[in-house]
């Protein structure tokens, strides 16, 4: 009976020993995570690969990293300008660790560390950059162009820690209150000019499109009235040589005259007048029946 005791607590015990050893010389790599091995507090291997993975039990240890990109919301901040101006950022970083070892290295995994060093990088970046500049090419350059010039220069600081700037956003970019009012009153100025200048280009434009409109008008007018003289005359042609055929014996023509001249006699007599006629005049031998 107590041999049987003694192999049960044995085996009992033996199976605790290889559950604790197993136990040990496993670790799990999760997704977006970084695993360091240490031996004597020396870093001997860096597990990227998500998974089960193994290690010297009771000998190795191992730390976590976070492979995540990382929001970081540094304090609003003044930078001077080229022309001397103050100007307020306030900036993120979108941050991550891209080499574990000398993240492990330089700032023992330590992310408020980390978060210093950024801060302080990004800060130097920002202001080198803006003081590069004058006010108004701060303005104009805000966005993308600043975003990419701070982004660069502060990667080439942290990249010595481990760490990759994904991104270095100035969120808001402000004036201190003593010459905001100022620079506002500028730039609506510079806006105004820009308005006028566009104004007087589209009033030009409507001049010469005015200008070539009554142009084609004229020329329009002119050939209409040269048509219409040409018209004209071909018909007073083909009416003087309808005349011409309808009148085109003696008797016909005197028949003519007759007619035309009881017109203008018709004409003449309107009203109370006194008309003074040549002997010779066909109104004359109308008249006096000689005709």
């Amino acid at each position: 009976m107590k041999k049987n005791g003694f192999l049960k607590a044995f085996i009992i015990i033996a199976i605790v020993a290889i559950a604790a050893v197993i136990t040990s010389a496993g670790y799990v790599v999760h997704q977006n995570e970084y695993v360091t091995v240490r031996r004597f507090g020396k870093i001997i291997a860096i597990a990227q690969e998500p998974g089960l993975h193994f290690k010297t039990p009771f000998v190795d240890d191992t730390q976590s990293i976070s492979a995540k990109i990382v929001l970081y919301d540094i304090p609003a901040s003044d930078v001077i300008t080229k022309d001397k101006k103050s100007m307020i950022t306030d900036t993120y970083v979108l941050w991550k660790v891209s080499e574990p070892l000398k993240y492990v290295q330089t700032l023992n995994a330590i992310s408020d560390r980390a978060e210093e060093r950024i801060e302080a990088s990004v800060y130097n970046a920002t202001k080198n950059a803006i003081s590069s500049m004058t006010q108004d090419e701060v303005i104009e350059a805000r966005g993308e162009q600043l975003t990419s010039l701070i982004t660069n220069e502060a990667n080439s600081d942290m990249s010595g820690y481990g760490i990759t700037i994904v991104q270095a956003q100035i969120k808001s970019l402000d004036l201190p209150d003593d010459n905001k009012q100022a620079v506002y009153e500028r730039m609506i100025s510079e806006r105004n000019n820009i308005a006028a200048a566009y104004k007087a280009e589209g009033d030009a434009e409507a001049q010469k499109i005015h200008n070539e409109t009554d142009k084609q008008v004229k020329i329009i007018t002119a050939q209409a009235e040269k048509d219409a003289a040409v018209l004209e005359a071909e018909g007073e042609s083909a009416y003087m040589a309808t005349l011409s055929k309808a009148y085109d014996t003696e008797e016909k023509a005197e028949f003519y005259s007759f007619i035309r001249g009881l017109d203008t006699l018709k004409q003449s007599l309107k009203g109370e007048k006194t008309i003074i006629l040549d002997k010779n005049s066909e109104l004359a031998k109308i008249l006096y029946g000689n005709f």
